[in-house]
């Protein structure tokens, strides 16, 4: 196992997760649900691919770097499919993003939600844990607790707690605690939480959060700080708040107005936050944030995962200028919008587009900050 570098993280130029599928693991995925190869046939295809991205980011620069989330089909439901007493189901109908209806996915509660030692995602990351050079940090992301309460909407159905949300919420946590603390054991330092329940939930609301969804965000919050506060002390737990991406489109648009004051009670160690178009709103949120927590660095998401062009590198500085008058500049640091392959589908963009996007993230974050 490799040394973990001895940085801050989230780190001045960082990355949200998931890479561009390439055309040879998405062969390989085809030919294995038509069972023209193995799942060690798969395998080896996924630890290839991996292997060459790994040393992508690398070359790049970056200081911590992801697996792509190459062996998922969804960001999240595999990850939650993994866990005992839940399945993954396909349901009539795909999610409902802006003029797109998605693939179909959902997951159903089939017994007590439990933490699962051989759950599949505990083998991919000691692989790329294995593989990163000696300074380079293995970040492992995971979807967010509060993306699997049960909602309609969200393809997310109770076949088992009959509605007792309370002990289905404690059973959560304790398979999340466990889950967290296995990671740890396998040599992770850097865990982020990918969230579209914010996101979602300030789309659907103006200036403060609607009524009805004030008893989920305030679960939310327990959820997230009881897992956050059973964690190591030297396990760095962030969070990407997520407003939907699939195939370069979007679920959600609005300002994080009605939901910063839950998002400033959480005792995560970073935000990764999107701020990529008029979607986003302002930076005036972020005020609430930086003001709970001194220590917490917020990551801007200023380039976008879902279009090709490549931003200007005077006009993220110019974004940077303004998001530091709510944020101490020495608290910010920025990323893409979003991972690039929520979902294997992936974005309207090309392998090398994903790369020159990260390798502006770099140079502009070496510019401001002025750091290696």
């Amino acid at each position: 196992m490799t040394v973990a570098a001895k940085l801050k993280f989230p780190y001045r130029y960082d990355e949200v997760g998931s890479l561009l599928r390439p055309a040879k693991l998405k062969q390989a995925r085809a030919d294995y649900h038509a069972q023209k190869i193995t799942q060690a046939d798969l395998t080896q295809v996924e630890n290839q691919e991996i292997r060459r991205i790994v040393d992508k980011q690398v070359a790049l620069g970056l200081k911590d770097v992801t697996d792509g989330e190459f062996r998922r089909s969804w960001w999240h439901l595999d990850f939650f499919a993994g866990f005992n007493g839940a399945e993954f189901f396909e349901p009539e109908h795909g999610y409902n993003f802006h003029g797109e209806e998605t693939r179909k996915g959902g997951i159903r509660f089939t017994g007590k939600i439990a933490y699962n030692p051989d759950h599949p995602f505990f083998a991919g990351f000691k692989y790329l844990n294995s593989i990163v050079p000696a300074g380079i940090t293995a970040k492992q992301t995971i979807p967010s607790p509060s993306v699997f309460f049960p909602n309609k909407d969200a393809e997310v159905f109770d076949n088992y707690y009959d509605g007792d949300f309370d002990t289905f919420l404690d059973d959560e946590i304790k398979a999340y605690q466990q889950t967290v603390q296995h990671f740890y054991d396998l040599g992770c330092r850097y865990l982020q939480l990918d969230d579209t329940s914010w996101g979602m939930w300030a789309s659907f609301s103006k200036q403060t959060l609607r009524p009805e969804l004030v008893p989920l965000a305030k679960a939310a919050v327990k959820a997230i700080n009881a897992i956050v506060d059973n964690k190591p002390d030297d396990l760095t737990i962030t969070m990407h708040v997520c407003k939907g991406n699939y195939d370069s489109t979007w679920a959600g648009a609005g300002a994080y107005d009605p939901v910063a004051d839950y998002l400033a009670q959480l005792h995560i160690d970073g935000y990764f936050l999107e701020y990529d178009d008029e979607r986003s709103g302002g930076f005036e949120p972020l005020k609430k944030i930086a003001d709970n927590r001194r220590d917490q660095r917020i990551v801007i998401g200023i380039v976008t995962s879902k279009r090709p062009q490549l931003e200007k590198e005077d006009f993220l500085k110019a974004r940077i200028r303004d998001a530091s008058q709510y944020v101490p500049l020495d608290n910010l640091c920025i990323s893409p919008q979003c991972g690039f392959a929520s979902t294997e589908e992936g974005n309207r963009l090309t392998e090398d587009d994903q790369w020159h996007k990260l390798a502006l993230v770099i140079k502009t974050a070496k510019s401001v900050w002025n750091v290696e």
